[in-house]
Order: C-alpha cells, then structure tokens, then sequence
C-alpha cells in the first residue's frame, strides 16, 4: 500500500471544518489529536486485504526529512502549499501505529513510497509471486507487468476501483506496460512541477508511443536522417516541438526523476507474512481510537462476516491461475462491482501474493 497516498485521500475525504473532539465522524480523539485520516487508512488497509486475500503486505511512505530526488532537482514538488498541521501530525504517526499493530513499514532514507513498493514488487517476483499495488496515485502504472498489477484507488473506494494489469492499462491510457513512464516523461507531470515536451500532452505522446517502442527509440529516428517516421506519427509541428532542446531536456530529466528504484532495502517475504495477530492489532490500534472488528477478517486469518462481497457467497470463488495470469478486474473504465474473490493460498510460494500498502 502506498502510504502517503491513501493517508492523503482519507484525510481529505473524511475532512470538515476543524470538528471538535469527538465531533462529525470521531474525527479528534479524546485528547483533542486528529485521528481521521489515520482511520481511513486503516480502512484502506482493510478492505484491500478483504479484495485480494494478500499473503504478504507491506506498506510504504514518503521519507518526510529528505528527498534525493529534490536534491537532484531543487524544483521538484517545490510548488506545493505546506500541509495543513493535523495532515502533518497524522503523516507522522501512521508508520509508528502500523509498525505496532504488527505490519512491515518502510520509510526509506531520502526516498518515497513509490520506491517501496518498486522494491518489494521485484522483491516479489524474485521470488516467483505476484503483486498488487494499492494507491490512488497513478505514478505506480510503470510498474504494471506480467507479475505486478495496481488496485487503483478512485472515489467509489476499494470495492469500487479497477484492478490495472497489462491487458487493462491500455484501456485507461492508451499505452503499453512498459511505456508508461515514458508517456509520463513526455506530457510531464503537474502534480510534481514536472514540464514535459514543449506543447506534446497526452494525446500526441500516445500516438507516438503506438509507433516506437520508447521516446528514446523515437529521439534516435530523428538523430538518424528517420525524422519522417516521427512526421507520419505525430505531424510536422508536433515533431518539431518533440525535436527542440528543452523538449528533449524536460524529457531526460523526467524519465531519471520518475525512475522508481527497485533496490530499496525491504523486508523478506516471510516477515510481511499475514495472517496477523489479533490482539496485538487491534490493541494497537485502539491506543488511537481506531476500533475493528470483523472487518479485519482478511488479515488475521478469520472467517468473512455475512454480506461481505468476497466471503460471503455473492461471488464465486477464483483459484490463482500460474504466475503472469490475469487477475480477476472490474471495469476499468469506472466504478462498478466488485471482483471475484481469490481465496488464501499461502502453500506454495510460487503462488503467493504480496498487496503493496
């Protein structure tokens, strides 16, 4: 699960006008700390585990003291407006509470959540098990391949959201697996104050990407005396905007920044392991007010409580296919229902399925 992202989307979510302790939704706990956002998350968390029956989780944050990346490009993310205090307090403590409640945190060194989740998705497939990725944060798209898919997280929440593999991230895109980063390298990225190639958004960097493999592949056509074959993808002005320098330096700078590292320090497989003690989550837990029952079902080995979508009979059972097989999705076009259920398989490594927190 990446952290940062779906401790974000809780907050915002579940925020109103400074509630008193105790107000709309418990949105303080007795002694007056947020507590909202903190609670979304281990919502998240929940459901997740409920949808994939996970038999490794680990969870992931943004390191808050330094950024390598912004070292390397002061500008990076540097248009952002500073965090509202009570976003700040709850980033703070997520990762302690979680470690307590007994899963595997990491907040690495300079780094960010999308490089935990890279890591352990090779982590992972070393090991001959697929991932799922759940964010809301469409950066972990490169990593969807024959082994990694990516639960994204949309307003309809868990049960709501589609399921991204390499068969469905053309649908929502319009590129292959593998070329995301480049599609994301050539529009840029607003979010991140990331300029791209000069006038070339979204739809002029797919069709280019329907011709060449990568943006490098179509740079060298141009190098090479083959700037036609870039005409005849995206037009003659498109190509010389694609051709100007700071086109190509926004580019270049783009593809190192978004690169998630994939060498990370992680847990091993059999630390994140679930099922989960009990007692010791939920103790935890509480010491922030934060109170669950059956909905933990998925993460302490317990049995489904009547009505959930994927215990309860409603769907019918999914055996895993072999590794690289499709998982079960829901449209990924929008909201919907929900996805068969893939019942626990911890057996066999081979098997195994590690949910990216």
């Amino acid at each position: 699960m990446d952290g940062n992202s779906l401790l974000h989307r809780a907050y915002h979510a579940m925020h109103s006008a400074e509630p008193e302790p105790g107000g709309l939704h418990g949105q303080r706990d007795a002694t007056g700390r947020p507590v909202w956002a903190l609670r979304g998350l281990v919502g998240f968390l929940a459901r997740a585990a409920a949808r994939l029956t996970p038999d490794a989780v680990v969870i992931g944050f943004d390191c808050p003291e330094t950024s390598r990346r912004r070292e390397s490009y002061p500008a990076y993310k540097a248009h952002r407006p500073d965090k509202p205090e009570p976003l700040v307090e709850q980033l703070a403590d997520a990762p302690e509470v979680l470690r307590a409640a007994g899963f595997s945190v990491v907040c690495p060194t300079g780094w960010e959540a999308d490089d935990v989740l890279a890591s352990a998705a090779a982590s992972a497939a070393a090991e001959g098990w697929r991932t799922t990725v759940v964010t809301s944060d469409r950066d972990s798209f490169a990593l969807i391949d024959e082994s990694t898919s990516v639960l994204r997280v949309l307003n309809g929440g868990i049960d709501g959201s589609p399921v991204l593999t390499p068969k469905t991230l053309p649908v929502v895109c319009g590129v292959a697996a593998g070329q995301y980063r480049d599609l994301a390298a050539l529009r840029g990225d607003s979010s991140d104050n990331l300029q791209g190639a000069m006038g070339i958004g979204q739809k002029t960097a797919t069709k280019l990407l329907e011709v060449f493999p990568s943006v490098d592949a179509a740079y060298e056509a141009i190098d090479t005396g083959r700037e036609a074959e870039v005409v005849a993808a995206i037009g003659v002005a498109a190509t010389r905007r694609l051709a100007d320098p700071l086109s190509r330096e926004n580019v270049a700078r783009n593809q190192k920044l978004m690169e998630m590292r994939r060498d990370v320090p992680v847990p091993p497989l059999a630390a994140m392991a679930v099922p989960m003690d009990k007692k010791t989550l939920q103790t935890a837990l509480a010491t922030r007010e934060i109170y669950l029952g059956p909905s933990l079902w998925a993460l302490v080995g317990g049995t489904p409580p009547a009505g959930d979508h994927y215990g309860a009979g409603l769907y019918p059972p999914a055996e895993p296919g072999p590794l690289g097989a499709e998982p079960a999705v829901i449209d990924v076009r929008g909201p919907s229902v929900a996805a068969p259920r893939r019942p626990r398989h911890s057996a066999e490594p081979v098997t195994g399925q590690l949910s990216l927190f």
